[in-house]
């Protein structure tokens, strides 16, 4: 296998949305490298030296997004994608967390079943184990909603639910796209947990038959429908070989001038892999924060990775900044949301 490399980042948190009760072990995270590497047979990136024995998920790790409206609204994008295809279908949602798009799944008339070792609740309609053949679990629609870039092996992975399926089946899989990551300078979202990062014409060599694509959530997203009897390896043309952008950390000295240079307290909203990722590289020049402020109540009274940045409500974050303070936007699409739940008490910078 021949690999071009494109990026790296040393000592990342090796778990970004595991948070801590104790400051100690906050600082005391693991973490790891990120070396990405395209492999020029297939244009597959990956992280070169993951190593998935570092990450051990425990019930500290929160990663629930559907607090939200703003995220709830783009689930409801997802279920109106996903129904045209898959109605009238037995669907089995691979890795479905803690279960909410799986419920609208359900309230949406669809005969949906769910598979997550992680799953906390008590849903008689979700199996809490990995996924592999020898369970017997299948569907005539599988969903596969940011899965795909957590799998050491994508292809094998993706093979080993198309024996499952019994070699038929369509899948809509949705993923973060790495072409967005390049042209938005997104060096917050490189993360360690992220072993694979996607393009959107990397699908089109992975299936032979995709019935459907596009992007969501601001183009941070994007998803394909594919037929999967048409799973095949992927062949790299010339044209599929990425120029990774030569500034893509120049945001990084952007944010650290317009912190600097702002007097009065300064915070972090959203507590989850942006923000974590922004905490650390800030950090590492020289830029400290007060809080982290995040809707999740699960990460409230917890840590972060590394930093140790304390996170709490927005209600707290109110009574402990002062008007006028800076805070660091994480998402930007979460802005209008933020604004509201802050009474355009802060000073906003988008990231």
């Amino acid at each position: 296998m021949t690999v071009h490399e494109l990026f790296r980042a040393e000592r990342l948190p090796v778990l970004q949305n595991r948070v801590y009760a104790r400051r100690e072990d906050a600082l005391a995270s693991p973490t790891g490298d990120v070396v990405l590497v395209q492999d020029s047979a297939t244009g597959l990136i990956h992280n070169q030296v993951f190593d998935p024995s570092l990450l051990v998920y425990d019930q500290e790790y929160q990663n629930e997004q559907a607090g939200s409206l703003t995220f709830r609204r783009h689930l409801e994008e997802v279920l109106a994608i996903v129904e045209p295809h898959f109605a009238g279908k037995r669907i089995l949602e691979v890795g479905c967390g803690k279960g909410y798009f799986l419920e609208r799944l359900r309230e949406a008339g669809h005969a949906a079943t769910g598979i997550d070792p992680a799953y906390e609740g008590d849903s008689p309609h979700v199996v809490k184990a990995p996924f592999e053949p020898g369970l017997g679990l299948s569907g005539e629609g599988i969903v596969l909603r940011h899965v795909l870039e957590h799998i050491p092996d994508p292809m094998a992975f993706l093979a080993s639910i198309v024996q499952a399926n019994g070699g038929k089946g369509l899948i809509y899989i949705e993923v973060p796209c790495f072409d967005w990551i390049c042209d938005n300078r997104a060096w917050f979202d490189i993360f360690y947990e992220h072993v694979n990062y996607f393009r959107l014409g990397d699908f089109g060599r992975m299936f032979g038959t995709v019935i459907a694509s596009g992007n969501l959530f601001g183009g941070q997203y994007m998803y394909v429908i594919a037929d999967l009897t048409s799973l095949r390896a992927p062949q790299a043309e010339r044209r599929d070989l990425l120029m990774f952008p030569d500034d893509f950390l120049c945001g990084v000295e952007t944010s650290r001038q317009r912190a600097l240079a702002h007097a009065g307290s300064r915070a972090i909203w959203g507590g989850s892999s942006k923000g974590v990722i922004f905490s650390n590289h800030l950090a590492r020049c020289g830029v400290g924060f007060d809080v982290v402020i995040d809707i999740n109540r699960a990460k409230q009274g917890k840590h972060f990775a590394v930093t140790a940045l304390p996170i709490v409500s927005p209600e707290e974050a109110i009574a402990r900044l002062e008007p006028g303070s800076l805070v660091f936007v994480m998402n930007p699409n979460y802005l209008d949301e933020i604004i509201v739940q802050s009474h355009r008490r802060f000073n906003y910078a988008k990231v």
